[in-house]
């Protein structure tokens, strides 16, 4: 319903916006960006995607002005932030895991594991092993994810488009300290709720009413009581990732 075409979320907009929150910071500077809105996938041309797809925003003049796609969005708001700034994006949409090109990915699995992604299952056995101990106190179930990681990697010397995983590792880390919450995997919907009334995305209204319930928690935690309070209503997995490995048992901060 808006009419004033400098607020309305065009391509060109949306840039500005992104130009307009960063243009300027530095160390010990704070930056928020939530986006709620469409987002889709397009074929990756550049090699950086492990699984061979972009995920793009999708403005409301798309069809003529275009999407806008990940590796434009990690150019125009993430590359070059300096060091001491963070950045604490949320994006509720679909297709939304890896949206901003970050290369350490981190989500929860079935047995509520805080596993970092990676196409090598024995690479995400292995973190998630270690994760489960920390979330459960499960040694037996732990030490098993342990055995079943050692014997993937063992058996396999390959596992996804390793060369996209190290481009992306290469060229997309960050000095500068940038979280993503993002509603789903890159393969899933992100769904709209109306709670109290109100209409929200799912994981924007799992992410505030956990911060609500207790703000002193780590990533580990946050992640994690984020899955359990969409578990069962919705099938999105929220996730998390981060221009710079992430020690998941650090507090959560903006």
């Amino acid at each position: 319903d808006q009419t004033n075409l400098q607020k309305m979320p065009t391509r060109q907009n949306i840039l500005a916006a992104f130009r307009w929150l960063r243009n300027g910071a530095k160390s010990g500077d704070s930056l928020i960006f939530h986006y709620s809105g469409h987002g889709g996938s397009v074929e990756d041309t550049d090699g950086d995607e492990e699984d061979g797809m972009d995920e793009t925003l999708i403005p409301v003049d798309y069809q003529h002005a275009g999407y806008i796609v990940d590796d434009e969005i990690h150019d125009v708001l993430v590359r070059g932030l300096p060091k001491g700034v963070r950045l604490t994006s949320i994006m509720d949409c679909c297709h939304s895991e890896s949206i901003l090109d970050l290369p350490y990915i981190y989500t929860v699995d079935g047995d509520l594991q805080v596993i970092e992604t990676s196409k090598n299952e024995g690479i995400v056995t292995l973190v998630g092993a270690g994760t489960r101990f920390l979330l459960d106190g499960n040694k037996k179930k732990a030490i098993a994810s342990i055995k079943e990681g050692m014997k993937s990697l063992m058996s396999s010397t390959s596992g996804g488009n390793s060369a996209a995983r190290e481009k992306a590792i290469k060229t997309r880390s960050t000095e500068a300290d940038v979280i993503q919450f993002s509603g789903c995997r890159d393969s899933q919907t992100s769904a709209d709720a109306q709670i109290g009334g109100e209409a929200t995305g799912a994981m924007s209204y799992a992410l505030i009413t956990s911060l609500k319930k207790n703000k002193n928690q780590n990533y580990t935690q946050l992640l994690k009581e984020m899955r359990q309070l969409l578990n069962g209503k919705y099938t999105q997995i929220p996730c998390m990732s981060a221009g710079r490995k992430l020690v998941l048992d650090d507090s959560f901060a903006i």
